[in-house]
């Protein structure tokens, strides 16, 4: 149909939604994250052609809505209406393909655990001939969270002070991107050391293993403000995906400065109100503020330049029948990014 592509997909990054989707309400096509090669192009597609290796993005601009206009495109109205009726019949919108009856989801309207996606052009990005899909599949989310949210949202500057609770994939990007940027300081933070020694490779300048004892974060947030001149970082970002931890970031940041919240933890927390004193900006990113036509561009060039090392970051290789041990490897923290094989 008009402005669809179908895309034979060759990989797909596996990060914790996936595992959180779940529990969503099904029939769902699982997967966020992918890449592979154009098998046919809808009508008015005129800048994609068929055999072409492309990345998928899942926060889809329209170009068009006054989000897109104001240059959020993460935000679109379009991508995150929940009525697909509004924006016409395509058969990429919820609701329009069937399973024994039932109408079938898609992880944002992608989902990639599957040999084939059909998808909006809007959602598709060329990638460099030099650039393998197996390996570019993980720049859809992950690397795009965590940068974005550091190098758009927070806009960590050269000589910046930042903390980073949790070091998977996201956090581990997170403390890439303000590498990238020249931050001064890079504290690093997990309860596993093995996420610790990875955040070191990715640029953090101090590690800290968190005590389980610690629940309150208290002692945290002393060692934290140990290692700077200013009672806190300039920027704080939690990406564990513990809603518990959501708001531990205000306490790590100083008078003035950013809190993020890049993980999307879900759930009710109580915050004490002085956490946020003094002049203190508490933001929840969605997708590290991407704009696919700025920001990919700019992440294919950083690893070709060495900047990202994706070789690094993806620990494993997994076929999609493995997708069990993909996930337990994930949960217990033997891998920053597990790749799943779908070609």
């Amino acid at each position: 149909m008009p402005g669809e592509v179908r895309v034979r997909l060759a990989a797909a990054g596996l990060c914790h939604t996936d595992y959180a989707s779940l529990k969503w309400p099904g029939p769902l096509v699982m997967g966020h994250e992918g890449a592979g090669h154009i098998e046919a192009v809808g009508e008015g597609v005129t800048h994609l052609t068929r055999g072409m290796a492309v990345l998928l993005n899942w926060a889809i601009p329209c170009g068009a809505c006054p989000q897109c206009g104001r240059g959020e495109d993460s935000l679109c109205d379009r991508t995150h209406e929940t009525d697909p009726a509004r924006f016409g019949t395509s058969r990429v919108h919820r609701g329009a393909t069937r399973w024994q009856g039932a109408a079938i989801d898609r992880s944002f309207h992608l989902g990639t655990f599957a040999k084939y996606t059909l998808v909006r052009a809007e959602a598709v990005t060329p990638l460099p001939g030099w650039f393998p899909p197996e390996q570019a599949c993980v720049l859809g989310c992950a690397v795009m969270t965590g940068i974005g949210s550091a190098i758009n949202v927070a806009r960590v500057a050269p000589g910046d002070s930042v903390a980073v609770i949790g070091c998977g994939g996201v956090g581990l990007n997170v403390v890439r991107g303000a590498a990238i940027a020249g931050a001064g300081r890079i504290i690093a933070i997990d309860r596993n050391r093995q996420g610790l020694d990875r955040a070191a490779s990715m640029g953090a300048t101090d590690l800290l293993l968190v005590d389980d004892a610690d629940d309150g974060g208290a002692a945290l947030t002393e060692r934290v403000r140990a290692l700077t001149d200013r009672q806190g970082v300039d920027h704080a970002f939690e990406a564990t995906g513990v809603a518990a931890l959501a708001f531990l970031p205000l306490r790590l940041a100083r008078n003035g400065g950013n809190a993020l919240q890049v993980s999307g933890a879900h759930g009710q927390v109580e915050v004490a109100m002085t956490d946020l004193f003094w002049n203190k900006r508490y933001v929840t990113p969605l997708y590290g503020g991407c704009v696919p036509a700025r920001d990919f561009p700019r992440l294919f060039d950083w690893v070709e330049q060495g900047e990202i090392d994706l070789g690094a970051l993806i620990s494993r290789e997994y076929s999609l029948d493995c997708l069990d041990d993909a996930i337990g490897d994930m949960l217990a923290g033997r891998t920053a990014k597990g790749v799943i094989r779908i070609g």
